[in-house]
């Protein structure tokens, strides 16, 4: 079993940066692959980027690529998501969470969920 404590939300301009965390309780948390995930008002929650268990392989939505960055530091049993040059349509409540399948941009395949941060980005 793991738990997840996401933060790092808040307001920022667009073009600014933010980086996200998410700390994991447990002593598997090496075991999981982890996601982001987002979810805007009205829309259904979306995949951000992934990473895999050993931080080797890492995913990014389209819509992300080259602005965000993924990572993960297991003995600190912490996933990072920096965020840069952000747009008013990345607003959203993110969420991490962690699977134990190869199906990462999948949403039901993720068995764990951070309550969530909220990122507002103005224009």
């Amino acid at each position: 079993q793991v738990q997840l404590v996401d933060f790092g939300g808040g307001l920022v301009q667009a073009g600014g940066s933010l980086r996200l965390s998410c700390a994991a309780s447990g002593r598997t948390f090496s075991s999981y692959a982890m996601g982001w995930f987002r979810q805007a008002p009205g829309k259904e929650r979306e995949f951000v980027a992934a990473i895999s268990w050993s931080g080797g392989s890492t995913y990014y939505a389209d819509s992300v690529k080259g602005r965000f960055t993924i990572s993960r530091d297991n003995a600190k049993n912490t996933v990072y998501l920096q965020m840069s040059s952000l747009k008013p349509e990345d607003t959203a409540v993110y969420y991490c969470a962690a699977t134990q399948s190869v199906y990462y941009s999948d949403r039901g395949w993720y068995d764990h969920w951070g309550q969530g941060t909220q990122v507002t980005v103005s224009s």
